[in-house]
């Protein structure tokens, strides 16, 4: 038998770390919930589909890991490939999941649809025959201004010092010309002045306006660099960025929608929305995802007669229905302007997290402001509990080198330090030369700069605001902190969540304890949804009715596949059982 020990929330061991106005001890004692959850059939994308023979899920890379290299060792944070040209075929994305990419992402600047209904049908396929959860990400173009396509074929262009370029709002009907690039933005000629700095891509390459004709614009190259097909554009004057054309754009254009639909049909599992710059656009996109949700319709009629319930405690049944009838599309909100600075709380709050999209950044704040920038808004979404990418220009170099500059590796030890979920690969994965050796920095320095974090103790103590108001959610979030402060004090081998909606295994993820959470919950999206943030390893499992047989089955299941051994400390807790157990693997 198992050593077992369970604390009651209502005589907590330790007290929040939080100020004397945000926190108030619940005092009501509620009735223990217990799930009566048996497996369900629904007919629904979201719904379980058909377990391997023991009877549990979890991806081929977390596995491997923790045989190797135990619990505690595994990695905490996770990664983002942007799938490109250089790795869209089957052989190149398996290769990049077996390297430890969890989310596959989509730059809908680039391709057809067609080219990318395809890329998601390959990792759907990995996922499906090989034991992945890769996630999908679709990230839209957004209506900021961008150069338009180089040319047929053209991958890329070199811009060299001193050379003298055209922009143009004009059409061609064959290629065009030599050192001529279109642009999106029909008032670009009128806009812009003589004098102006043009950045192309986040300031990768420079231009100064020298001449306008009509409707084009010469340029006089000043910073050389490449030239990509569709690079935003940023304007400066006399030292400050132009932002009255920003105004006059719509947030989400008539082809980001076009592409919200295409991603909403494929079933991708995350959207990210380019130059956010209110919470008004994250609303929107939200209830337009919403109201097209497949389930939608179905789940209502059942939540109305609560006919065909596949559990008999209704109030659990209510809360599966709830996770069932919801998008199972998360939006990102991509900060990369002012205008999403400025109001950077209310839009992540909107938000289901965000991601600090330095490049274009660059383009619209000084430079030396961006890494304030950056750390400002991980620990604000920390605070939110919302999953949060470093993105851009990580191991830029590495699109051409074997190996990245050490200024590199210090930019991303520096975001792991930091506790950021997820970091970024764009052009390096989508058109370098070495994606995959780029992917294994990123994590070989994610593994080492924990493992030191871990060691030294050199993690900045935070002080969690309060999130809810009302006591069963204050009561989950007491629960996780809990759970969280044990775990790290007893140094457990692991965290053990059982949750519908994922939910409590975000708390716990928010707390970064020193060991790993084990994610346990019946539904896919759920727990693809969950492979985002950090310290989360998701896996999917049916419930049974009673909490000790999902554990000891757990148990069972895990050391099977030598994921845990007899002995492992493990904390354990439900969002359907109101208390925290410290357990020893028989």
């Amino acid at each position: 038998m198992s050593q077992t020990l369970t604390f009651s929330l209502f005589t907590p061991l330790f007290k929040p770390n939080l100020p004397p106005s945000t926190y108030t001890p619940p005092r009501v004692h509620l009735p223990t919930i217990r799930s009566t959850l048996t497996s369900i059939s629904l007919t629904s994308p979201d719904s379980p589909v058909q377990l391997d023979s023991t009877g549990i899920e979890l991806d081929r890379v977390s596995h491997s890991e923790l045989k190797e290299n135990g619990p505690r060792s595994t990695r905490r944070t996770k990664l983002v490939c942007t799938v490109g040209p250089a790795t869209c075929d089957g052989a190149e994305i398996e290769a990049l999941a077996v390297g430890g990419m969890n989310v596959a992402r989509l730059n809908m600047c680039h391709g057809t649809r067609a080219w990318h209904k395809e890329v998601i049908r390959r990792v759907k396929k990995l996922n499906d025959d090989k034991g992945f959860a890769v996630c999908v990400m679709m990230d839209t173009q957004g209506s900021e201004i961008h150069m338009g396509d180089l040319g047929l074929g053209v991958s890329s262009l070199k811009a060299e010092d001193g050379e003298t370029w055209t922009f143009t709002i004009r059409s061609f009907d064959e290629s065009l010309p030599q050192r001529t690039l279109s642009v999106s933005y029909d008032a670009f000629a009128e806009d812009v002045e003589v004098g102006d700095e043009l950045l192309v891509d986040g300031g990768m390459v420079r231009f100064e306006v020298i001449e306008k004709i009509g409707p084009d614009v010469k340029c006089l190259c000043t910073d050389p660099g490449l030239l990509l097909p569709r690079a935003n554009l940023a304007l400066w004057r006399n030292g400050r960025l132009v932002q009255h054309h920003s105004s006059m754009l719509p947030t989400i254009t008539s082809k980001d929608w076009l592409d919200i639909d295409f991603a909403i049909a494929e079933g991708v599992d995350f959207i990210a929305l380019s130059f956010v710059r209110s919470a008004d656009a994250i609303h929107h996109l939200k209830s337009y995802i919403a109201a097209r949700s497949p389930n939608r319709n179905g789940i209502a009629e059942m939540v109305a007669s609560r006919s065909a319930l596949p559990f008999e405690n209704k109030i659990v049944s209510s809360t599966y229905l709830i996770v069932m009838g919801c998008s199972s599309v998360a939006v990102i909100a991509k900060i990369e302007s002012i205008d999403s600075l400025k109001n950077l709380e209310e839009i992540i709050e909107a938000s289901d997290g965000a991601m600090v999209a330095r490049g274009d950044m660059g383009s619209q704040i000084p430079l030396e402001q961006v890494p304030f920038a950056q750390q400002r808004i991980v620990h604000l979404c920390r605070q939110l509990n919302k999953p949060v990418i470093v993105a851009s220009q990580l191991l830029e170099s590495m699109i051409e080198y074997p190996t990245p500059t050490r200024a590199e590796v210090a930019d991303v030890s520096e975001a792991v330090r930091q506790q950021a979920d997820a970091l970024m690969l764009s052009g390096e994965s989508a058109m370098g030369l070495f994606p995959e050796k780029a992917l294994a920095v990123l994590r070989s320095v994610s593994l080492r700069i924990e493992r030191w974090c871990r060691e030294e103790r050199v993690d900045e103590e935070v002080e969690l605001i309060k999130l809810s108001s009302s006591l069963p959610d204050v009561i989950k979030e007491e629960i996780c902190y809990s759970a969280a402060t044990i775990a790290s004090k007893l140094q457990a081998d692991a965290l053990f969540v059982y949750t519908m909606d994922g939910h409590m295994a975000s708390l716990l993820s928010r707390c970064r304890p020193d060991c790993p959470i084990f994610a346990f919950t019946p539904t896919a999206s759920v727990r693809k949804r969950l492979n985002l943030q950090w310290g989360l390893v998701p896996f999917r499992l049916n419930f049974a009715e009673d909490m000790d047989n999902n554990i000891s089955r757990t148990f069972s299941l895990l050391k099977l596949r030598d994921m845990i051994k007899s002995g492992d400390q493990i904390v354990a807790v439900s969002d359907m059982l109101q208390s925290v157990q410290v357990l020893t693997v028989p």
